[in-house]
């Protein structure tokens, strides 16, 4: 079945969604993005999502090609021509063509491209949620602003390459011997003592629309947790690890650089946490399946 795609103005079907070779965003990763989970037919967190996406354009200088409200009546629309149930939008905003290929930036007259687009996958019954996955660490190559979420993203995917390449799902990223986040999501552990570790905010990591729902459900239900660095010795020598995002919720990690972690199952304290992130999830979006 064709998708039907959102490009500067128009809902298309997707093979007739065309950039042009002189777009910044394909010439220069001159671009943002933002990734919005759904369920029911709805989005989750997108509020928080818009937020972020106005914050990454603001600090490139980037113009928002419309309000986040109207760009909220976009995605919804788009959801509806796509009768997607469970799954993700893609939102993508380049600085636009510039007729040629200048590293300047051009004038006020050249609108931004922006892109939408969706994809069907399992959010709540994800295999990978139940089994867990496997992860290796890997040196943090990226920039020193990861905290815009840019298309950027040559680093990920060579950390997720690293990773496959070594019977492995995901890799950790290590800089100065401490975790920063996974290759696209941030990273957690649980300490000996049940406590929920995860790096604080800062440019050193993405500011995690997921992971700051996850800190408030954990005051709200009385986890301890703890916003602070964490280095690969504490995570390989946790009692639990596990990666959060947009599109994962919680994916539990049974192994790290070919080590078990904690008894090489997902475990309790993930498990918890990620059924309470699921039922705040299935609530605000009005019921799986309804």
């Amino acid at each position: 079945m064709t998708r039907t795609v959102y490009l500067n103005g128009e809902f298309v079907a997707e093979q007739d969604a065309k950039v042009s070779v002189f777009d910044r965003g394909f010439l220069f990763a001159d671009a943002v993005y933002e990734v919005s989970a759904v369920l029911n037919g709805r989005l989750l967190d997108n509020a928080a999502h818009l937020a972020r996406l106005a914050r990454s354009c603001q600090a490139l200088d980037l113009r928002l090609p419309c309000a986040p409200g109207e760009i909220e009546i976009l995605q919804n629309r788009l959801i509806a021509e796509n009768n997607l149930r469970e799954g993700a939008v893609y939102l993508q905003i380049s600085r636009g063509n510039s007729g040629d290929r200048d590293f300047d930036f051009p004038g006020e007259t050249v609108s931004p491209t922006f892109l939408m687009f969706t994809q069907a996958r399992p959010l709540i019954h994800h295999p990978k949620s139940q089994t867990g996955i496997r992860m290796v660490s890997v040196d943090d190559i990226r920039w020193q602003r990861r905290d815009i979420k840019t298309v950027g993203l040559l680093a990920p995917c060579l950390a997720k390459e690293y990773a496959h390449k070594h019977d492995a799902d995901d890799a950790l990223l290590v800089e100065n011997g401490l975790i920063t986040e996974a290759s696209s999501s941030n990273a957690w552990i649980v300490d000996a003592g049940g406590t929920l570790i995860t790096r604080p905010l800062s440019t050193h990591i993405l500011h995690g629309i997921t992971r700051q729902a996850l800190l408030e459900l954990a005051k709200q239900n009385d986890l301890r947790f703890e916003e602070r660095p964490f280095t690969l010795e504490e995570a390989q020598s946790a009692r639990e690890i596990f990666i959060s995002s947009a599109t994962t919720f919680i994916w539990p990690v049974v192994s790290l650089n070919g080590k078990a972690i904690g008894d090489g199952k997902p475990g309790d304290i993930t498990a918890k946490l990620r059924e309470i992130y699921v039922r705040m999830a299935v609530e605000v979006t009005g019921g799986v399946g309804r």
